[in-house]
């Protein structure tokens, strides 16, 4: 009896080791807003933690907008007085949010109308391009391009991936931006519309928060001007 104990665990023991490289490179969900709880509506419901908090300048909010069946959330809209509402939504410091240089896919739903593109809007992005290290997602340009930017934590320069086609157009659409290796990609409603290469080694790794609608809530700030919805994401383990 002993025997075949023995070599039932020596089976199980085979299973569990041969099992565990199956979901070495699993994507896992570090942040989640769909923005519909009623109560703690900036909660993460990835589970982990990165709720988010309004802070803003000069009156500026967000506003709950029906969205499906469910609810998104509106940004200031465009401005072009001296002095401007501005918001951010923003996460605590977290060192999970970190990708390092393991692969990372962040994105958002978005609703831009074409009169209310800028130079720059920033929708999703955790750091600086200029003080540490950087992933972002971003609209910018008076046509309303959607891109993607990684930023070394050593080496400054922007690698950006850029869409060729707008979604500044009054319509939802799906963003998604996904570095795999060297290859840095944005998808548009599933669709990749532009790609770029990235080093191997690039890292990103800051001690920024997540920050959602905006960099900041000051001036000149690449405020969003839009409505987003379903924002995420997702880092390799």
């Amino acid at each position: 009896m002993r025997s075949c104990l023995s070599a039932v665990t020596l089976v199980l023991a085979t299973l569990v080791v041969t099992a565990v490289p199956a979901h070495a490179n699993e994507p896992l969900l570090i942040a989640h807003y769909s923005f519909n709880a009623r109560a703690g509506a900036l909660a993460d419901e990835s589970g982990n933690g990165h709720t988010l908090r309004m802070l803003s300048f000069q009156g500026g909010r967000v506003r709950t907008v029906a969205h499906g069946l469910g609810a998104a959330v509106a940004f200031p809209g465009k401005c072009i007085r001296l002095v401007c509402p501005h918001v951010v939504l923003q996460s605590g410091t977290s060192a999970d949010l970190n990708p390092g240089t393991r692969d990372i896919a962040f994105g958002a739903d978005v609703l831009l109308p074409p009169g209310q593109t800028s130079p720059g809007q920033n929708i999703v992005q955790k750091g600086y391009s200029t003080l540490s290290s950087q992933y972002k997602l971003q609209i910018d340009g008076a046509a309303g391009h959607p891109s993607c930017v990684l930023v070394d934590v050593r080496q400054p320069g922007i690698r950006i991936a850029r869409s060729v086609v707008t979604t500044a157009d009054g319509r939802w659409h799906r963003v998604r931006c996904q570095r795999s290796g060297t290859s840095l990609t944005i998808y548009v409603d599933n669709v990749v519309r532009g790609r770029t290469t990235v080093p191997a080694g690039l890292t990103v790794f800051n001690d920024q928060p997540l920050r959602i609608g905006s960099k900041g809530a000051y001036r000149d700030n690449d405020q969003f001007n839009g409505v987003l919805d379903n924002v995420w994401v997702r880092i390799t383990r």
